[in-house]
């Protein structure tokens, strides 16, 4: 089932439908990262004064311009483990187009599911971009400890979260928020296989870029697919 959902995915991406969203969600993500490097840059050099003195050496000029440089090559530094994880919970909030070319063209009996607004959209955007940044930062410090286990981390980490709230977000277009947890909680260990079959993608350059739109695309299938095998779980 995991397998045909990626491939059914995979089929339909040259979809216009799944191109627009692609370029929307990569254009916002590149658009933060370059906001947050201007921030992080902008920030050491108001923290650092403009010259220090220490011991022996004397005065030490541009000291702040150095703190300015160092702060945005963090932030890009950053941006290689986050770039992808941030585009993938921007993509959240076109989510509906991806998934109605989806259903349009694989479940054309259904009818159209009921639009999610834009505030309800951006809210769960928001909270999805908060836990996938703070989880993968947090992972930095497994990633130093455990190096040669750090691919291993990254997908089973980014896995998880992407099957958790693409699955959620695809359910609740049709069962609403209480019942997508439950079909969710019901179907966890198929829902963190197809993630973690989409997270491998994620290191490959350039390809990992259509992993977001690839991820709704599967998830849609899965849901389907689920609740034909099984039904909607009671309440």
């Amino acid at each position: 089932m995991i397998f045909d959902c990626a491939s059914r995915a995979l089929s339909q991406i040259g979809d216009p439908r799944f191109r627009s969203v692609l370029l929307r969600g990569v254009g916002l993500t590149l658009a933060l990262l370059i906001a947050l490097a201007w921030a992080a840059g902008w920030l050491a050099g108001w923290l650092v004064p403009d010259t220090i003195t220490l011991p022996w050496i004397g005065q030490i000029g541009f000291v702040d311009n150095l703190a300015s440089i160092g702060g945005v090559i963090a932030v890009l530094g950053l941006s290689v483990f986050l770039m992808v994880p941030v585009a993938s919970a921007f993509t959240g909030m076109f989510l509906d187009e991806v998934a109605d070319a989806v259903e349009e063209t694989h479940y054309p009996a259904l009818g159209p599911a009921p639009r999610v607004g834009f505030g309800a959209a951006l809210g769960d955007t928001l909270s999805f971009l908060g836990v996938i940044v703070a989880a993968n930062l947090a992972a930095l410090v497994l990633y130093l400890f455990f190096i040669p286990l750090a691919p291993l981390i990254f997908w089973a980490l980014n896995g998880f979260l992407l099957g958790r709230e693409y699955f959620q977000l695809i359910a609740m277009r049709r069962l609403g928020r209480a019942g997508a947890k439950r079909m969710r909680r019901r179907h966890r260990t198929a829902i963190w296989g197809l993630g973690l079959l989409m997270a491998v993608p994620l290191t490959v350059p350039v390809v990992n870029l259509f992993v977001p739109i690839l991820g709704v695309a599967a998830f849609t299938h899965l849901y389907h697919a689920l609740e034909a095998k099984f039904g909607t779980p009671e309440p």
